[in-house]
């Protein structure tokens, strides 16, 4: 880890953070509205969402790396609906830009040194 923590990568682990802890909340909604199975699926998701949140605070390159694998199915999906849903169109490309900013974010030439 070398240096301070480029303000990009503490952005996506920001909102990386904030995602799992929703995730987790509609877990809990999910167990609250009798869907169990799915509740408990979508704590797991949260809670793994915070750990590698976690690892990016801390210039975890797996955590980047699994940060980046995961902006890219989302963005994958988002092409996805896009050419299957035309009328989701700007659903699509609104779902898109997230993953992508983070996507550039986490691999500026600040973040490669931060995660070297």
């Amino acid at each position: 880890m070398a240096g301070r923590r480029p303000f990009g990568v503490t952005l996506v682990a920001i909102i990386a953070w904030l995602t799992g802890a929703l995730q987790i909340i509609a877990g809990v909604l999910l167990m609250i509205g009798g869907e169990i199975t799915l509740g408990i699926l979508a704590m797991l998701i949260g809670f793994v969402t915070i750990l590698v949140s976690l690892g990016l605070f801390g210039g975890s390159n797996g955590a980047r790396i699994l940060t980046a694998a995961v902006f890219v199915l989302n963005i994958a999906g988002s092409v996805y609906l896009m050419i299957t849903e035309p009328a989701q169109l700007w659903s699509a490309v609104g779902s898109a830009v997230l993953p992508l900013v983070g996507l550039l974010l986490l691999f500026t030439s600040r973040a490669n040194s931060f995660f070297r």
